[in-house]
């Protein structure tokens, strides 16, 4: 029997750190061994009871969250759980934790919410049951080099799909800064808050050179642009063979999501079949994998992160058992492998029209 993940939780507000701990000791595989109001106590109390997880604020007295987070990374890395507010400056924060290091993030319940920190201990306990190799100094992001290569986009030919969750920040990062300028048209579920996504995408958009936006219902799909599915109340599809375009529907949650990847990625084996590329990076859970076997089915190509360099090896496992991964990589070769399937689609599209 595995032993209960053991959470260390830190938090300025002893009320904050009463409901977080009330929480996650009803769960009977996790155990919360102590708390701390800031950076100091917490440094003690890690080295006193070397918790498995640690649950911490973003806005702290005297050393704030993000502070502290670093020198965990750099001293005594392990998984970390950020806790932040749902505004645009609790997302920015959020996205700077996960790019250090932190395993995920989690928003602060709001007035009236019936089931607050819902999703919280499922988080500790794959953060606990986590194979992440956590740096020890994680490397700046490198300037972006644009790819000068000419690419032809016409309707219906190329187009890239992409799922992920938990880790998929820094993954999605790492991936999209190796597309060129004029990559083929690219479309994204990253399961994240509402509050999340437009500053996400608006981070992909400094980060990367191709234009990175949050999708928008109509919206045309067009070579050099990105477009990453915005949280909350609707699923991002594909459609349209004649003008492919977003649509953003309404529909309930599938695999307990919203948006989610396998609505994504049924719609993109629809429209675009063998001409377009599925990827499916780190992530809890199996959401995904079926859209990606019907991709694969539909004569796509597909592709997994490997089980070394997830964060959580939830949804790339499952669709690789599945069948729906013809070939897992690293993550640091999943963006060049990436252009090399759609140069190849490319050359024999070309092949067949002459």
């Amino acid at each position: 029997m595995t032993a209960p993940a053991r959470v260390l939780v830190v938090d300025d507000s002893p009320t904050m750190r009463g409901l977080i701990t009330a929480v996650l000791n009803a769960d009977p595989d996790v155990t919360v061994i102590g708390q701390a109001g800031d950076a100091m106590e917490a440094r003690n109390a890690i080295k006193q009871l070397d918790p498995d997880v640690v649950t911490l604020d973003i806005e702290m007295p005297n050393m704030n969250g993000l502070e502290f987070l670093d020198k965990i990374m750099k001293l005594r890395p392990m998984p970390v759980i950020m806790v932040s507010t749902l505004t645009h400056r609790g997302a920015e924060a959020s996205l700077m934790a996960l790019e250090i290091g932190a395993f995920d993030c989690v928003g602060k319940p709001q007035p009236g919410e019936v089931r607050p920190f819902s999703d919280l201990a499922e988080k500790v306990k794959a953060a606990a049951r986590s194979q992440r190799r956590l740096r020890t100094d994680p490397p700046p992001i490198a300037p972006v080099a644009v790819h000068a290569s000419p690419s032809t986009y016409r309707p219906g030919r190329k187009i890239i799909a992409i799922g992920a969750s938990t880790g998929g920040v820094e993954a999605l990062i790492t991936v999209l800064q190796k597309f060129p300028v004029n990559c083929p048209p690219t479309v994204i579920t990253q399961h994240m808050p509402s509050t999340f996504t437009k500053s996400f995408a608006d981070r992909l958009n400094r980060l990367c050179a191709p234009v990175v936006q949050e999708a928008t219902d109509g919206a045309r799909l067009e070579i050099g642009k990105i477009y990453l599915a915005p949280g909350g109340e609707r699923h991002l599809q594909v459609a349209n063979p004649h003008a492919p375009c977003c649509r953003l529907v309404d529909r309930d949650p599938v695999n307990g999501h919203r948006p989610s990847v396998d609505v994504l990625f049924d719609s993109v084996a629809e429209l675009a079949g063998r001409n377009a590329v599925g990827a499916i990076l780190t992530g809890m859970g199996r959401d995904g994998a079926a859209g990606l076997l019907k991709m694969r089915h539909a004569g796509a190509r597909t592709i997994g992160q490997n089980e070394k360099t997830c964060v959580v090896y939830g949804m790339p496992r499952v669709a690789f058992e599945l069948g729906a991964v013809e070939h897992q990589f690293p993550l640091s070769s999943i963006g060049e492998e990436i252009l090399k399937i759609t140069a190849a689609i490319e050359k024999e599209a070309n092949n067949v029209s002459r």
